[in-house]
């Protein structure tokens, strides 16, 4: 099932089942009110697509979990994963633009697969971890590279407004195991890998996730990039597709 946030002329918010051409309205959010609808359908066409989950709480990212990312990094991946927050002000949705700040150096695209998390979590065991999760969507992890160096840790360099990318639906009902990422700048393939390949896996994510913090529903994981980061710039166009879930498109614009 593809969950969708979405706009329509004159209405507030609201969130919808995804069916072919059509959005199933559905009374309320899904996180606190389940799956009933209303009856009524919007066509897609008329609809925009907004990120799927503004979290109330926090989005956690995570680093290095792609061997081969690591190493193009000069880095190694740990033990533990390597965790770190996004503030929720950095979300945004499909087509909303990412903006380059000014006078940051380079900045860097990095495809995603999150995962949304459902209910209140604690000390989740990795062999629960499907009973915590809503579903799962795509995530751009937007990253000043040479603030990150100059800084020593990644706050401010993955902190910007409009650096978390998100959507364009949840899907509740995938297998994130072994499904492929993609990501794309103005139609060139710089990111391509299965999640089969992450260094810790979805379970084992929310397991240590859930052991540090409280997370709370509309909470957002990021699970990691691959090999194949690289600079975006004004005027590009950055799409992160995964396999089952969909296209996650942003136009780039500086800043100025």
């Amino acid at each position: 099932m593809k969950i969708a946030r979405f706009s329509s002329t004159g209405e507030d918010p609201r969130y919808g089942i995804l069916d072919e051409r059509h959005l199933v309205v559905l009374a309320g959010d899904p996180m606190y009110q389940g799956f009933e609808t209303t009856g009524e359908r919007v066509p897609l066409a008329d609809a925009k697509l907004l990120a799927p989950v503004i979290p109330r709480s926090k989005v956690i990212g995570v680093g290095l979990n792609y061997a081969e990312h690591a190493s193009e990094m000069d880095e190694r991946s740990g033990d533990d994963p390597v965790v770190f927050l996004k503030p929720n002000t950095a979300v945004i949705g499909p087509d909303d633009p990412i903006r380059l700040p000014a006078e940051v150096g380079r900045v860097d695209h990095e495809g995603e697969l999150a995962i949304v998390i459902g209910s209140l979590a604690k000390n989740v065991r990795r062999e629960d971890f499907a009973s915590v999760v809503l579903g799962y969507t795509i995530a751009n992890d937007v990253t000043a590279r040479d603030l990150q160096a100059r800084d020593g840790q990644w706050a401010r360099a993955k902190g910007f407004d409009t650096f978390c990318p998100l959507g364009p639906v949840i899907e509740t009902e995938i297998d994130p195991s072994d499904i492929r990422l993609e990501t794309r700048v103005d139609g060139e393939l710089r990111q391509a890998a299965s999640t089969s390949e992450m260094v810790h896996d979805i379970p084992s994510l929310v397991e240590f996730v859930s052991s540090i913090w409280t997370l709370l529903p509309g909470d957002v994981i990021l699970t990691g990039t691959p090999a194949g980061v690289g600079a975006i710039r004004d005027g590009e166009v950055v799409e992160v597709l995964i396999e089952g879930i969909g296209s996650l498109k942003n136009p780039v614009i500086a800043r100025h």
